[in-house]
């Protein structure tokens, strides 16, 4: 599809991993079709991954006839690689459109970064950035030039996410006291891209896929995090390279709370669920307690196959985060807390647009601005400016699992910083 609808938003996709085949790029197909996305261009650093979206089955049967351009082209080799080609194409992208950006977590601020000098909104995978200094400056950045950064933490669309937040906030659970997340991916991620880039100095468990019950967390209760103690267990990849594969990690929120996350890349290929996560949080009322627990991995449907297409004949199957289903349309449709995150932030963007529609430069700078600050304040979707404590979590986390769990410190005052407890 070439054709650009009035008012969507052109986009570049900096990446073309798991997260884009599985989730990003189906949201995008169906936004296209209705109107709000326009020509999709994915940049990889190799052709290899781009082939591999482009002669997918499945998404070819869902968007028979939608495509995207592919740079570099397929037909190059994949041992050519361009890291530096993203900048070329976000420099000829007309401003006020849209970059995605879903490269590894240690590359997500100098893509950022090109996207916001050249006037582009953004959506981001988690986490943000690694760093609370970066979030800041890209918050500056952003604000300055009137656009949209948003931060794809999807569990905040999951409907029982929202019910939660609102119930808590409206007081019926009281305080949150004490809690368990976990969140193990599958043994074979580590034979993935991952062994490549998952490496001790770059990443861990906690920081890649932690950090989404920590946000959620927040999410619900709107307490700040104070304090994290995160241990790290280290094990080599199938390349040789070492990096934690699994963490355990304690975080202490402002009101005395603490929660245990527990992560890695070593849930049984072959077991029912695709993953194992969950999240349970006890509170406490007057002279009562109460409960928000939350089971991920089963979503009460199972499924048992004639084949193995799906990894084992026998799966659990979550119809909530991300499938694609028949609709009134051609094709298949996706529907879950994917789509519906990743469709909020595209929304968010057009709106930011559409408000400055018809006013002066300086006019429509400041109008964006001020519904971009509304964003902010709602705090339904993730931007710098409301959701910085993950970057705090993250550069804490990283500062304790390097001294073996020591814990570190979130001081909010006089401004935000990290440091170890004495």
């Amino acid at each position: 599809m070439s054709c650009q609808t009035p008012g969507s938003l052109e986009t570049i996709i900096v990446g073309g991993g798991m997260i884009t085949h599985d989730q990003i790029l189906p949201s995008l197909y169906h936004l296209q079709r209705l109107g709000r996305i326009g020509p999709i261009t994915i940049c990889a650093l190799n052709s290899a991954p781009l082939r591999a979206l482009a002669e997918d089955k499945r998404l070819q049967a869902a968007f028979p006839d939608q495509s995207f351009r592919a740079l570099p082209a397929i037909s190059e080799s994949p041992n050519k690689v361009y890291p530096e080609l993203y900048r070329e194409l976000i420099a000829g992208l007309p401003p006020h459109n849209l970059v995605v950006v879903a490269v590894p977590d240690q590359f997500h601020e100098p893509v950022i970064k090109a996207a916001l000098e050249h006037d582009q909104h953004v959506l981001t995978v988690k986490p943000l950035v690694l760093k609370y200094a970066q979030a800041a400056e890209i918050e500056t950045l952003a604000h300055r030039k009137g656009l949209l950064v948003a931060v794809e933490y999807h569990k905040r669309f999951d409907r029982r996410s929202l019910d939660a937040r609102g119930l808590y906030r409206s007081g019926r659970f009281g305080q949150f006291r004490c809690g368990e997340a976990k969140l193990v991916e599958p043994y074979y991620y580590r034979h993935s891209n991952f062994q490549n880039w998952f490496t001790k100095e770059n990443s861990d468990p906690f920081t890649y896929i932690g950090c989404h019950y920590v946000d959620l967390a927040y999410f619900i209760t709107g307490l700040r995090p104070v304090e994290v103690a995160l241990r790290g267990i280290e094990g080599k990849f199938p390349n040789g390279n070492v990096g934690y594969l699994w963490s355990a990690g304690q975080v202490v929120w402002e009101n005395g709370a603490v929660l245990s996350v527990v992560n890695g890349l070593g849930y049984p290929d072959e077991a029912p669920g695709m993953n194992d996560q969950a999240l349970c949080m006890f509170c406490e009322g007057d002279d009562v307690g109460s409960i928000i627990r939350h089971d991920d991995q089963f979503r009460g449907v199972s499924h048992g196959y004639i084949d193995h297409l799906a990894g084992a004949a026998f799966r659990f199957v979550s119809p909530d985060y991300m499938r694609l289903v028949p609709w009134q349309g051609g094709g298949l449709r996706p529907i879950g807390y994917g789509y519906d995150s990743i469709e909020g932030i595209v929304e968010a963007a057009l709106h930011v647009n559409k408000t400055a529609d018809g006013l002066s430069p300086q006019d429509g700078l400041a109008r964006r601005q001020q519904v971009i600050e509304e964003i902010d304040r709602r705090g339904l979707l993730a931007t710098p400016a409301n959701s910085f404590i993950n970057e705090l979590v993250i550069e804490a986390a990283r500062l304790s699992i390097a001294r073996n769990g020591h814990p570190a410190v979130i001081d909010y005052q006089p401004a935000p910083t990290v440091r170890l407890r004495d």
